[in-house]
């Protein structure tokens, strides 16, 4: 992890939480000291990532994957992009600040890249618009999956009732049941108000779907 701000340290926690080593970097003493105290970190320095050596010295280039996560300096965060990817890393995610900044980190070799409040954005409209919908992701910018909560109008009903791949274009991929979800659910399963379902298919089709 590079960089350790609201959104470096907030996966870097995440990370530690779920049992993986992280080394976390960034130029501020002080933030790697904290990460350390916080026990967030296996191994935390202080450097500057624009400088290949030092990211050799410290042991990125081994690496599996880097998440470069200094979105709020454009420069620093696309020479940093850079010198990973030189630096034979298979796999670097790299956090924008703007779409500028990320077609840029897409051109220095970005495998992935996140823009954290556009997409926090774009989720806080949806929920507004549609609050029937719990999560959603988006396999591009027309198709997406979705996690909704099961429709009065549907409740009672059977999935072969519903008919929803020629009434609305989606496939079902998940239905809940006592709080765990049952993948590729039979046809005669009864949908329940309150419970939630999974579907797949574009975006105009999902908005189709009664609130």
């Amino acid at each position: 992890m590079i960089g350790l701000g609201r959104f470096g340290r907030a996966v870097a926690s995440t990370l530690s939480r779920q049992g993986y080593d992280v080394l976390c970097i960034d130029s501020d003493e002080n933030r790697v000291a904290q990460v350390l105290s916080d026990n967030i970190a296996t191994h935390a320095r202080q450097l500057d990532s624009t400088q290949p050596a030092a990211l050799r010295e410290a042991g990125v280039f081994e690496q599996d994957t880097v998440i470069v996560a200094i979105g709020n300096f454009v420069q620093e965060s696309i020479i940093t992009t850079l010198n990973v990817k030189e630096g034979g890393v298979p796999h670097v995610v790299a956090k924008a600040s703007s779409e500028v900044h990320m077609k840029l980190l897409k051109k220095v070799g970005a495998d992935h890249v996140v823009f954290p409040e556009h997409e926090c954005g774009c989720a806080l409209a949806q929920s507004l618009t549609r609050p029937g919908i719990l999560d959603r992701f988006e396999l591009d910018p027309d198709n997406s999956i979705v996690e909704i909560i099961v429709p009065d109008q549907f409740d009672g009903r059977t999935i072969a009732d519903l008919r929803l791949r020629s009434s609305y274009g989606l496939n079902l991929l998940a239905v809940s049941q006592d709080g765990k979800f049952e993948i590729n659910p039979p046809p005669n399963k009864r949908l329940e108000r309150g419970s939630a379902m999974v579907v797949i298919g574009s975006n105009q089709n999902i908005n189709r779907l009664p609130v």
